[in-house]
């Protein structure tokens, strides 16, 4: 199913290994961007759900553009939110469109018959079948457990730093 939120768990480890370094919003975004292939192709009767956004080529390409687009409707959206004074670097973009595009991939090709990772370099998918999918879910959802904790970690201890100065 496209547009999947197990994909934020690795998002979540992401931003708390990297703080500031890593948008999660650009995550998320390329997550939807990521997905854009298959959910057309299930509205319109595809076979192949997975062709050239869910390969390592594709997720370049569509990792460069996510950073692009994402980094001012990020911030678009922080100010909409009520936190003008958010602003997201362009490193922290790419890293999150990136992060969030191969990541991608690697998770869907554990899962997804239809994946071709490598195209148009080689076919095939090695990764099929890594681990069962219930596990793969799980490994999201503690990925995000753990990286929510990460975060919130990091915060508390940034803001103790603040309240000493």
């Amino acid at each position: 199913m496209p547009f999947t939120p197990f994909h934020l768990g690795a998002g979540a480890a992401f931003k708390a290994l990297g703080g500031r370094r890593v948008s999660f919003m650009v995550f998320g975004g390329t997550q939807v961007l990521m997905d854009l292939e298959p959910g057309y192709k299930l509205l319109t009767g595809g076979t192949q759900l997975h062709g050239p956004s869910h390969t390592l080529a594709g997720a370049l390409v569509i990792g460069l553009l996510a950073a692009v687009i994402g980094k001012p409707i990020s911030e678009f959206a922080f100010r909409v939110g009520g936190r003008p004074d958010v602003t997201i670097s362009w490193q922290a973009a790419l890293a999150g469109a990136l992060l969030g595009s191969f990541s991608h991939v690697l998770l869907d090709a554990v899962m997804h018959a239809d994946m071709r990772p490598w195209w148009p370099v080689g076919e095939g998918n090695a990764l099929l079948g890594w681990f069962p999918i219930g596990e793969l879910h799980l490994y999201c959802v503690l990925l995000g457990v753990i990286g929510a904790l990460g975060v919130w970690l990091r915060h508390t201890a940034y803001a103790g730093r603040q309240s000493k100065e």
